[in-house]
């Protein structure tokens, strides 16, 4: 709203809003007071599009650009066909990524990281650097599956930095050998390194949100 205090026309505007009601009493006719209010309503409506002109920071031509993916959620953003270079790289080593955990477990999601990566996982601390990472990522594809699927990507201005982000499952047993499943969204930061090859800088994960219809129930004794 200060961005428009120079225009001139603000005090009509405010004359229509505030003090219309007040001054109108002083009109000599009714047709006076319709064509002031008239003349009122042209120079608000007026003022419009020169309001809409005014650069807010961070929507100039100067705001960093990222190009960005963001399909619809019945859509497979893999086929998405307008998919720009940089968000079809990204959503490419994303898809290897998931395929070489598929088989390999834990010890092939270590070798995506880069050495000073971080992962925050729900409700667990953060663990930092690739060797700390690398201690507990230490899970039996055949025992435990994780799988995951990117829904969304942005790379960033410079076209060395850009994050993924999508669904994630994790499939395995119980000591009574009863199916357990969790799942959630994931967040994957990824940066091109000095050799060339991208890696992962910082994993995220969060579990899914409740039903709709269980947002507010008591938990059951």
């Amino acid at each position: 709203m200060d961005a428009l205090a120079d225009y001139p026309m603000q005090d009509l505007h405010l004359l229509s809003r505030t003090d219309l009601n007040r001054r109108c009493t002083g009109l000599r006719t009714r047709r006076e007071f319709s064509t002031r209010l008239t003349a009122a309503a042209l120079f608000v409506i007026g003022s419009l599009p020169l309001a809409a002109q005014i650069p807010f920071p961070g929507t100039g031509s100067d705001a960093p650009k990222y190009e960005s993916l963001r399909p619809a959620p019945s859509s497979n953003p893999l086929s998405q066909p307008t998919l720009s270079p940089g968000v079809a790289m990204l959503m490419d080593l994303e898809t290897r990524f998931a395929q070489s955990v598929s088989t390999g477990g834990g010890k092939a999601f270590v070798t995506w990281f880069a050495d000073d990566a971080v992962t925050l996982n729900n409700g667990r601390p953060a663990l930092l650097g690739r060797a700390a990472i690398a201690s507990q990522a230490n899970w039996d594809p055949k025992v435990y599956q994780l799988t995951w699927t990117p829904q969304g990507a942005q790379m960033g201005p410079s076209n060395d930095m850009g994050f993924t982000w999508g669904h994630y499952e994790g499939r395995s047993t119980d000591r009574n050998g009863q199916p357990v499943l969790t799942s959630g969204r994931y967040f994957t930061i990824w940066k091109k390194l000095s050799d060339g090859n991208w890696k992962v800088a910082m994993d995220a994960s969060a579990d899914e949100p409740p039903a709709a219809a269980e947002c507010c129930t008591l938990p059951k004794p």
